[in-house]
């Protein structure tokens, strides 16, 4: 939900429950930790004239912000707003009410304890807070003591005076920390990660492991020494922010850069042990279920998927039955890491049933756009191209594109030439322009990018550039935006022949250049195979687009975009093929990847790689000694939306061919040159090399 929802819905509430006679109050401390969006939306509903009433008060610490906070432009704009307004400034004590206070505290006249008061104010400005923390600081290094024979405090004002003690509060805390034992630090240390509060609960759990055995004797020092209180029902609580802000800095500096990451998965792996007694509570199950979501996550962007898979999962389970009604966002956020994790596993059943359990109880399209983008890869990955074709196309629809039935070759002919004609006109402005704040422009580009892909299996060559010059020219028209550069990529991948082969590697590279603009790291595996894979082959050397494919490879996998690394993968192999100056190291690697396709469940891609073996074990002893029981499966040679039957005479040609039966090569090679396919691939150039070579 967005800032704009979250006004609308607290205007709506504030509307309905207030009135003149019984207005609301909002209190709001340290809204100096409060960031622009959220004091939007205070503003919004402060000056409201729709009938609200609201009184509302909010405290800042005006030696936390500096002159240029959002703070200061809040109140201008109420102002502005003709909101009526009043500032009050709370100081600190003065030296006669903090005489009086430390007459009181000390039982003495407040004659006898003005000198005294007098340093404890130049040391504490009058802060309440710090100034019992220095009382105490002082009676614990033996500065203030009581005197059995005088019956009464006494303390020597020269040595207190003369006492190098910092005024800030942070340090005394800190230093008076220090000398506590190894558990109670250890204790104010874990807490301090957690927040302002902690349940007892999880500091028991702690406690069951070797790392944090002490922190359970921790407790009790820290609540005895005032750091921490403990209410009713068990929640642990620091005494003030402040305190809670010391007890952090005990921790060093190196460990911080840890602490939220080793640890939490410690922690949300001991917890998870008391499942079935956490579902007793249901709002501890929810706070286990954001642990568990939040180590999920942890271990996503760390490529840990099965890690990442398991502490979803658990999430998922300690949420109540009626989470999608009362847990709305964590749900849909929850839902899709859980479905994500699944599927760069390789769970793909799994996975397309929470996603769509997800789409089921999602309350609009913009919240199932994600979840069907997911989908699609999904199941682009198990090879339901028309699967994908038709959620791609729905969701296309319902964002007001137009998706044709079909598309005859000479109308993208026509959209091909419209399309580079508007590039060449526009491109020297266009691609110096800013970034687009259009968020359906990147959301449809990315429906295009997929549907490209999988109209590529399922479709006519004329739809393939139906989409990816839509794409292009919507890009053109509405502004750049991370997408722009796939785009374009597809776009020049599919339509580049040889008689505009320069003017598209000139779009591809301008494409590439993009990428230092925009944040595509998560789109390198797409990227690196639209570009090295089947443009820059032309005019770059084969070895250059081997290494980067190999990148886009890793990347997908790590990723947990395992379909477009396993199409770099297929081209890795191809340029391979076509380079490698010893067949039997080919051979080695085609077989390494097969095993490793063990795992990732892609009946495309293995079946393609089967036919570069075949092809592979031909050429190196006539599959004598080097062929394996797989084959691969070709389908109906007859059908034109078979695609493998592209592969099985380009390959047919070049085993034919170094197997000397020339007519079966001339055979091969027209059937495979008759293809109405995308072209300029370099198998189809070498087929035509072979072809050549039987014509003279």
């Amino acid at each position: 939900m967005n800032a704009r929802s979250v006004c609308f819905m607290l205007l709506r509430f504030v509307t309905v429950v207030s009135s003149p006679r019984h207005p609301v109050m909002l209190f709001l401390d340290d809204i100096q930790w409060a960031d622009s969006t959220a004091l939007d939306v205070i503003h919004t509903i402060l000056s409201d004239t729709m009938g609200s009433c609201m009184f509302f008060v909010g405290t800042y610490r005006d030696n936390e912000v500096q002159i240029d906070h959002d703070i200061f432009d809040l109140m201008e704009r109420l102002e502005i707003s003709n909101v009526q307004t009043t500032k009050v400034y709370l100081a600190g004590l003065d030296q006669a009410d903090l005489n009086t206070m430390i007459s009181d505290a000390l039982c003495l006249y407040p004659r006898i304890c003005k000198s005294l008061s007098d340093i404890l104010f130049q040391k504490t400005k009058g802060n309440p807070f710090f100034m019992l923390e220095f009382m105490r600081s002082l009676k614990s290094r033996g500065l203030l003591q009581y005197n059995s024979h005088q019956k009464r405090w006494v303390w020597n004002e020269d040595i207190i005076r003369a006492e190098d003690i910092t005024d800030n509060v942070l340090h005394l805390l800190s230093s008076k920390m220090n000398g506590l034992s190894d558990d109670v630090q250890m204790l104010l240390k874990v807490m301090a990660c957690f927040g302002s509060s902690t349940n007892e609960s999880v500091i028991g759990y702690l406690s069951e492991s070797a790392e944090y055995a002490g922190v359970r004797n921790g407790l009790e020092g820290a609540l005895i020494d005032g750091f921490i209180v403990k209410d009713e029902e068990g929640c642990l609580q620091f005494v003030h922010d402040k305190v809670r802000e010391a007890a952090y800095n005990l921790i060093l500096d190196s460990d911080k850069k840890q602490d939220v990451g080793d640890t939490i998965f410690l922690i949300a792996s001991q917890i998870n042990h008391g499942k079935e007694w956490i579902l007793r509570d249901k709002d501890l199950s929810i706070g286990i279920a954001e642990l568990n979501m939040k180590a999920g996550k942890k271990a996503l962007d760390g490529c840990d998927h099965k890690t990442a898979y398991s502490y979803l999962g658990a999430a998922l389970s300690l949420l109540p039955e009626d989470h999608w009604r009362s847990h709305y966002d964590l749900s849909l956020r929850l839902n899709f890491l859980t479905s994500s994790a699944a599927n760069s596993c390789c769970q793909y059943d799994e996975a397309e049933q929470i996603l769509r359990r997800g789409l089921t109880n999602a309350r609009c399209l913009d919240d199932q756009l994600p979840s069907y983008l997911l989908l699609s890869q999904i199941l682009q990955a198990q090879g339901k191209v028309n699967d994908v074709y038709d959620t791609c196309s729905a969701i296309l629809t319902e964002v007001g594109e137009s998706i044709p039935e079909s598309y005859t070759l000479g109308k993208s002919s026509e959209m091909l030439a419209e399309t580079l004609k508007m590039y060449e006109e526009l491109s020297d402005k266009w691609l110096k322009g800013e970034k687009t704040d259009d968020k359906t422009l990147h959301t449809t580009l990315q429906f295009y990018n997929v549907i490209v892909l999988a109209s590529l299996f399922c479709k006519s060559f004329s739809m393939v550039v139906y989409f990816t010059s839509k794409a292009v020219q919507l890009s053109l028209h509405r502004g750049l935006c991370e997408r722009t550069p796939l785009t374009l990529l597809q776009f020049t991948s599919i339509v580049t022949k040889d008689d505009n082969a320069v003017q598209c590697y000139r779009i591809a590279k301008n494409a590439m250049s993009l990428r230092e603009r925009f944040d595509v790291e998560a789109q390198i595996p797409e990227l690196y195979y639209n570009f090295y894979g089947r443009i820059a082959w032309r005019f770059e050397p084969f070895q250059a687009g081997i290494e980067h494919l190999r990148q886009g490879f890793e990347a997908g996998l790590s990723s947990g975009h395992a379909d477009m690394g396993l199409y770099c993968l297929l081209h890795t192999i191809k340029f391979v093929l076509f380079s490698s100056p010893s067949l039997k190291s080919t051979l080695k690697e085609i077989d390494y990847y097969l095993h490793l396709l063990k795992t990732y469940k892609s009946v495309v891609t293995r079946n393609y790689l089967l036919i570069f073996r075949e092809t592979v074990s031909l050429l190196i002893d006539s599959g004598e000694a080097t062929s394996i029981q797989e084959k691969a499966v070709f389908g109906d040679l007859n059908d034109p939306g078979n695609k493998p039957r592209e592969a099985f005479f380009h390959h047919s040609a070049i085993r034919c061919y170094w197997s000397g039966h020339s007519e079966r090569c001339r055979y091969f090679s027209e059937k495979s040159m008759k293809l109405t396919g995308q072209g300029g691939q370099p198998t189809a150039y070498i087929v035509k090399f072979l072809f050549g070579k039987l014509q003279l």
